[in-house]
């Protein structure tokens, strides 16, 4: 038999705890024609958002509701060239044989495009340099993986979801060392995490977690960054499940880890990535997001620095972007339009992929009357449709 869909999963819930659907909407703040249609099967694509306050409401886990979906919304931009090439089945031969430290060199120079956000560009050099790091055989084990997880953090980035578990499955097996393993499974959490799988995300990073744990007395800044980045993961991803509890211990964990190391640092087993204490105060920030405390959202986001995310802008946008929605959740809505803004000026691919940055334009632009040329073109660039 088939597992329940949202809808006999919600109802079933909801009767059982001896509500009626206006007790829920009462209780969640989810508005009532929306669970109606939620029960109905009208709706399939709820937000996470609004699941997490169902399942509040309910007493229950989000993953208790979610329905995992289907590959999500893609890009206009076409990807056919590097899912061949991560494939292996593109065709294309090259008569040069390419050297390992030269393959490195490239790996080392595409990196900052994804830093930067500038998918497009990056997109257009992975076929190369994937066919190239094949190309290398087992010598090339170490500089593969690497190249074949940036190709994942690519695909994540951009919705491609299926090319990206290819992409991470092909780099873990040629992972060269235990930390650089935990580096892919992180990123792999972060694939769950997209998908909606919660209690896949919780289980894998508190797995991986455990495995590597270091003594923080003895542990090096690499083991710190490693495992203090996993505990991160299980905090947002406890958070968004409705399990403050295990959220704030995970947090905790992360912030000694962020005490020792004192400043931001990316480890070279996971180059993409930093952690230290920006990193735990800006997933904090996250968390009071998720749990709806607005005003505790824009409080700490004073208090952390401009400057500091030095390895990925997708990192300070994401933060933005909850300073963004907590502003409109306050109805300081010219606020919430200036760091849209903001972050479309230095990131405007990141931002179309962000269902979240179309979100808040959405709240902006019902509450107003008359829309501002800049607020036209924006909805036009993000693609909102009002």
């Amino acid at each position: 038999m088939s597992s329940p869909n949202l809808s006999e999963r919600l109802q079933a819930v909801r009767k059982r705890r001896g509500l009626t659907q206006k007790d829920l909407a009462t209780q969640s703040g989810v508005s009532l024609s929306l669970i109606r249609k939620l029960e109905q099967g009208e709706r399939e694509d709820t937000r996470l958002e609004t699941l997490r306050r169902l399942a509040k409401a309910l007493g229950v886990s989000t993953s208790a509701l979610i329905v995992r979906p289907d590959v999500a919304e893609g890009t206009s931009l076409d990807w056919t060239p590097v899912r061949d090439a991560l494939l292996q089945r593109d065709g294309v031969r090259s008569d040069e044989t390419p050297s390992v430290w030269g393959v490195l060199e490239a790996v080392e120079m595409a990196e900052p495009l994804f830093t930067d956000n500038r998918y497009r560009e990056l997109g257009a050099l992975l076929p190369t340099l994937l066919r190239d790091a094949d190309a290398l055989g087992s010598a090339g084990r170490r500089v593969r993986s690497r190249v074949l997880h940036l190709a994942a953090l690519l695909m994540i980035s951009t919705r491609q979801f299926d090319a990206a578990e290819i992409a991470l499955r092909r780099a873990q097996d040629d992972a060269p060392g235990r930390l650089e393993e935990a580096a892919i499974v992180n990123t792999r959490c972060w694939l769950l995490m997209r998908l909606g799988d919660l209690s896949g995300t919780l289980s894998l990073a508190a797995r991986e977690a455990d495995e590597i744990e270091p003594r923080l007395s003895r542990a090096t800044p690499e083991e710190l960054a490693a495992w203090g980045g996993l505990m991160l993961r299980v905090s947002t991803a406890a958070s968004r499940n409705n399990e403050p509890g295990e959220s704030e211990d995970a947090l905790r964990f992360a912030q000694a880890a962020a005490v020792i190391l004192r400043n931001e640092w990316a480890p070279p087993s996971d180059p993409l990535r930093t952690f230290g204490p920006i990193a735990v105060a800006t997933r904090r920030v996250e968390n009071y997001m998720i749990e709806d405390r607005p005003d505790r959202v824009l409080a700490l986001s004073e208090r952390i620095p401009k400057a500091g995310f030095r390895a990925r802008a997708s990192s300070r946008n994401r933060h933005r972007l909850d300073v963004a929605k907590a502003s409109a959740q306050l109805k300081r809505y010219t606020d919430a339009f200036e760091v849209l803004q903001e972050i479309r000026a230095i990131s405007p691919e990141w931002i179309l992929n962000q269902r979240m940055a179309r979100d808040i334009l959405g709240k902006i632009v019902a509450k107003r009357r008359i829309l501002t040329p800049e607020m036209r073109d924006m909805a036009d660039f993000i693609r909102l449709e009002y």
